[in-house]
C-alpha cells in the first residue's frame, strides 16, 4: 500500500508521495570515502550511509535530522532505533558534524547549530518499530543492507532492511524499511514492508515506539488522533517526539513503565495489512530551534497532522 500523502497544516508543511522505484541491494559494508562538509549550504534534503562512524544511516532536512545503527554495532547495545540530531540551523550538518568529530569537534556538544543529546541504546527512540508478541516488544538488531531510492534538494527517499529472531516453529521475518524526508517537514515518513519466505506478512501486531528516555519525559497518548508524543527536557531546553499512524489501520496506544534501562516507551500498536505493511511518520521538535517551545504547540502540531 502506498505511504500516504502527509499534510501538517499547523506548521503549513507540504508533503510529497513516495516514489516506487526500487534499485538493486548496496550492502551495508561496501567502503565509501568519507565526504567533506558540503561546500553548498542551500537548505535540503540529504540522506547517506556513514561507514566512518560505524556503518551509520543519517537523514536531515531543513529543520531536523536523525540517523540509526548498522552492521558494525551489530551486538553492541544499540539495535533499530531512531536517534535524533537536534539542529537549530536551516543547512545541511550531518557531513559537517561527522567530519567535525572526527577532527575532535564532538557533536555530542552544541557548537552553535545544534548538538546529539538524544540517548538510544536498545529503546524505540524516536518511531522505531517492533513486532508486538505476547504484550512485548521483539525488536530487530542493527539493519543489514541499505539503498538510496532518491537524493533531490525536495525530497530523499531510502531503504534500510531488518531480520527479526524466529519465534518458535516459524520462520525469520524480514523488514524493509523505506523512509522519506521532505523539505520543510518536522517529521519523516516510514512505510515498512514484513515479509516470511519472501511473502508478505499480513495481520502482524506491530509496535512503533517513542522513548520516554527511562521515564524522564512525560508521554501523551490520542488514539483518536492516532499518536503518542513525549515532551522532554534536554540541558534545560524542551523537546518534543512523536509518531503518528497513517489511516487504514488499527490504532491503540499504550505507556510502558519499567525500571529497566531503556524499556520505557509511549506505543502506537497497531497491524499490518494485506500486504504486510504499515505505513506512519514519527520526527521531532526542539525548543532551541525556535518552532515548537512549549507540550501544548507539540500537541498541537501533531493534531493538525493528517494523512488524506
Amino acid at each position: 500500500m502506498p505511504l500516504p500523502r502527509v499534510l501538517i497544516p499547523v506548521l503549513a508543511l507540504l508533503a510529497v508521495p513516495v516514489g516506487n522505484a526500487v534499485p538493486a541491494v548496496t550492502p551495508a559494508a561496501t567502503p565509501a570515502a568519507t565526504l567533506p562538509p558540503p561546500a553548498d549550504t542551500t537548505p535540503s534534503t540529504f540522506a547517506r550511509f556513514v561507514p566512518e562512524r560505524a556503518d551509520d544511516f543519517a537523514w536531515e532536512n531543513d529543520l531536523v535530522a536523525f540517523r540509526t545503527y548498522g552492521p558494525k554495532l551489530r551486538g553492541s547495545g544499540v539495535t533499530s532505533g531512531i536517534d535524533c540530531w537536534l539542529k537549530r540551523v536551516h543547512t545541511p550538518i550531518i557531513d559537517k558534524w561527522y567530519a567535525q568529530e572526527k577532527r575532535g569537534m564532538s557533536y555530542h556538544q552544541d557548537h552553535g547549530e545544534g548538538h546529539d543529546p538524544y540517548h538510544v541504546g536498545p529503546s524505540r527512540g524516536c518511531g522505531g518499530l517492533a513486532l508486538w508478541i505476547n504484550d512485548a516488544l521483539v525488536t530487530s538488531d542493527t539493519y543489514l543492507a541499505w539503498r538510496i531510492v532518491e537524493r533531490t534538494r525536495e525530497r530523499s527517499v531510502f531503504e534500510l532492511d531488518y531480520a527479526y529472531p524466529a519465534q518458535t516453529g516459524e520462520a525469520t521475518i524480514a523488514e524493509t524499511k523505506r523512509i522519506t524526508i521532505c523539505l520543510g517537514e518536522p517529521m519523516f515518513r516510514v512505510e515498512s514492508r514484513f515479509t516470511r519466505g519472501g511473502q508478505p506478512v499480513a495481520d502482524l501486531p506491530i509496535a512503533i515506539g517513542v522513548s520516554t528516555q527511562n521515564g524522564r519525559g512525560r508521554a501523551i497518548t490520542n488514539a483518536g488522533r492516532r499518536w503518542i508524543a513525549v515532551w522532554d527536557k534536554i540541558d534545560g531546553f524542551g523537546l518534543g517526539t512523536g509518531a503518528i499512524l497513517a489511516p487504514g489501520f488499527p490504532a491503540e496506544t499504550r505507556e510502558i513503565k519499567s525500571a529497566q534501562k531503556d524499556t520505557s516507551h509511549a506505543l502506537l500498536i497497531t497491524r499490518t495489512n494485506k500486504a504486510g505493511v504499515v505505513a506512519y511518520a514519527a520526527g521531532y521538535g526542539w525548543e532551541k530551534a525556535g518552532a515548537i517551545r512549549t507540550p501544548d504547540q507539540w500537541t498541537a502540531a501533531l493534531d493538525g497532522l493528517a494523512f488524506p
